[in-house]
């Protein structure tokens, strides 16, 4: 899978001032990272000799004793690795607190470390000098070693990366940041963080929100309870982060010994980078010009191994349960609002077409929290359900059953005798079940809708979501169009657990039954008629697709506007179980044939609130031509094998 780089956040076993031990312990971090085809390995501060080492950073012998150490550190590396380890080094009649960047038989260079805390615990400045205006070629274990914090280093294959030391990351403007706007996409921290109660929780917070900031990967390796305990206690406590998400953390409040690893993909980073655009403006602001110094090694995961990415298979929905249940309580108040507020402007009245389907369960849903917040009686939404040839007892039912229940106002006007008027007008005969079939019945209920509203001085509420709006799963001048819609911001994996969350609530516990019943109901247009026995046939997912697969292509295309075939890789990764690779490849095609050539709808649809990070709005997120040309997203369809090997 292309941008792909496996890192590692290493804690070894310490042996206070003991170099000699620290350096095998090291080698041995090295070895194990390198069986598990990791490329980027960052160790604490200072881990060849220990941090809390105090005084005896003055010893003579420690020059001696690093020198042979950092030797055999060069020596022995695995090949095909990159490490960072912490150590002093004594240059200009002073010590600098640096980080190595070593691979086999290279030194690439040393970063001193610039911010020195010399409060409460810490005396950095009684043993050290700040690095932050050093930067000169220095003679370091017989080798000419360039010493500067304003570094970057590139691996062949194209890997930028910087590094901060500890403190570095706690100023209020960091070192990582200067370095992530000249170009580095990684950021390697050897820390040495003492543990105080609340210090794991706000030490997380700091790591994963400079990730989300810099836009770049974080590597944060913290020195572990080897250190000297006489005054303080160390964690072991290291994290991996990137764009604001942990991908990986050490397990336990206290460890000695420890090795993180996670794949981080180097394409997502370039590709939030692209897209926020004062990222790229805040750089040209400030003039800066940090060179990256190329290394000889490449770093990227190689294709032929299996990643050890967590992707997952709704990356709209929130996996854990806590998380899910207040970001759908979040999503269902916005739309209220969004809703609310349009309403106060158009005299308080909606008018909704119900289906007892889940995307109009949850507009109707919302038309009354927004209604409830304002004071006015829910008999102000007109709620019509229109049955015509495909409406089966069961939706029919659910839609009366939850228009009572919600005491809004509520209308069965059926559509039969209108649409088979509309037929013969045409010319059109009743057997034939075409599109013409299909679309006359959606666009006579939004006539039936749009007349209502006039009517009563109300707007149409869309129910229509993110999901449908992606593929044109709609009809062009039908459903497709409303006053507001309040789902155009919801995909369909999310629009399910929105509606199971407000069951759960407390001002909807009389709707409960009826709602978790057209959450069992297969998705469908209902646009052909049922079969003998009265069960739905026209099932949406059997035509276009799973919308958990498409909602799946959706967010990878637009929120990173990743290539057909990582997306199709991600997913093989994410869906392994659940589909084999064929339907995966065919599904992700006509994702991409449908996405292009429905852009038309897309460019004139109504207004709603946007409640994620992926939206189509013409008007905000999403900017294309209705004729834009897919030629190219086809052909590398069309390059993906699908019966390559499933990753593991």
């Amino acid at each position: 899978m292309n941008g792909l780089i496996r890192v590692a956040a290493a804690v070894p076993s310490l042996a206070l001032g003991d170099v000699a031990a620290n350096v095998n312990a090291v080698l041995e971090k090295l070895e194990q990272a390198r069986k598990q085809g990791v490329s980027l390995v960052v160790f604490p501060e200072l881990c060849l000799t220990g941090y809390s080492l105090g005084d005896l950073f003055f010893q003579k012998s420690l020059i001696r004793e690093l020198e042979t150490g950092v030797k055999k550190l060069c020596n022995e590396c695995p090949n095909g690795i990159v490490g960072v380890v912490g150590l002093p080094v004594f240059e200009d009649d002073g010590i600098y607190n640096c980080a190595l960047v070593f691979s086999r038989d290279e030194l690439h260079g040393l970063v001193p470390k610039m911010y020195l805390p010399n409060y409460n615990e810490f005396y950095e400045k009684r043993w050290f000098l700040t690095g932050a205006n050093v930067e000169k070629e220095v003679l370091f274990c017989g080798r000419s070693v360039l010493l500067s914090a304003h570094q970057i280093f590139c691996s062949r294959d194209g890997v930028p990366f910087g590094v901060e030391i500890c403190e570095d990351l706690w100023v209020p403007i960091p070192p990582s940041a200067e370095l992530c706007l000249s170009g580095a996409r990684l950021i390697l921290n050897l820390s040495a963080s003492n543990e105080l109660i609340g210090k794991r929780v706000y030490r997380r917070d700091l790591v994963n929100t400079q990730s989300a900031k810099c836009q770049c990967g974080y590597i944060y390796a913290s020195a572990g309870t080897g250190e000297s305990s006489s005054d303080l206690v160390f964690s072991g406590h290291s994290l991996i982060a990137s764009c604001g998400s942990i991908l990986a953390e050490s397990e336990g409040w206290l460890t000695n010994e420890t090795l993180v690893i996670s794949d981080i993909d180097l394409d997502r980073i370039e590709a939030d980078r692209r897209k926020q655009t004062s990222f790229s403006e805040y750089r040209e602001r400030h003039h800066l010009s940090i060179k990256a110094l190329p290394l000889g090694i490449p770093l990227l995961l190689p294709d032929s191994a299996a990643p050890i990415l967590h992707v997952s298979r709704l990356p709209f929905v929130p996996s854990d349960e806590k998380l899910r249940g207040s970001r759908c309580e979040q999503i269902f108040a916005m739309q209220a609002a969004g809703l609310a507020r349009r309403l106060r402007i158009t005299g308080g009245k909606a008018v909704i077409g119900i289906s007892g389907g889940l995307d109009s369960t949850l507009a109707l849903l919302v038309a009354c929290e927004a209604m409830d917040s304002m004071s006015l009686p829910r008999t102000n939404i007109i709620g019509v359900t229109m049955p015509c040839f495909g409406t089966s007892d069961r939706t029919h039912e659910n839609a009366l059953k939850l228009m009572r229940s919600l005491g809004i106002t509520a209308q069965e006007i059926s559509i039969k005798d209108a649409v088979l008027q509309h037929f013969r007008d045409i010319g059109h005969s009743e057997e034939d079940h075409s599109t013409t079939y299909e679309n006359a019945q959606a666009r006579e209920r939004t006539q039936v809708l749009m007349d209502l509203a006039n009517s009563v001085g109300g707007i149409v509420i869309g129910t229509g979501d993110l999901s449908e709006i992606a593929l044109g799963w709609c009809t062009y001048n039908a459903d497709h169009m409303s006053m507001y819609n309040v789902n155009c911001g919801v995909p369909k994996t999310l629009v399910r657990w929105i509606v199971q969350t407000a069951a759960q609530m407390p001002r909807f516990s009389e709707n409960a039954a009826v709602l978790l019943d057209i959450l069992a109901t297969p998705i469908s247009p209902e646009l052909l008629p049922p079969d003998r026995d009265g069960t739905i046939r026209h099932k949406t997912e059997d035509i276009i697709g799973p919308y958990e697969l498409h909602d799946f292509f959706l967010y990878y295309c637009v929120r990173f506007g990743y290539e057909p075939k990582k997306i199709y890789d991600l997913c093989c990764l994410a869906f392994d179980e659940e589909y084999d690779h064929a339907a995966i490849h065919k599904w992700l095609k006509l994702f991409y044939r449908r996405f292009f050539s429905q852009q038309f709808k897309r460019n004139c649809m109504p207004d709603g609130v946007k409640v994620g990070s992926v939206a189509l709005s013409p008007r905000g997120d999403w900017r294309m031509p209705s004729d834009a040309v897919c030629r190219a997203w086809i052909e590398q369809c069309d390059a993906i094998a699908p019966h390559e090997r499933k990753p593991v």
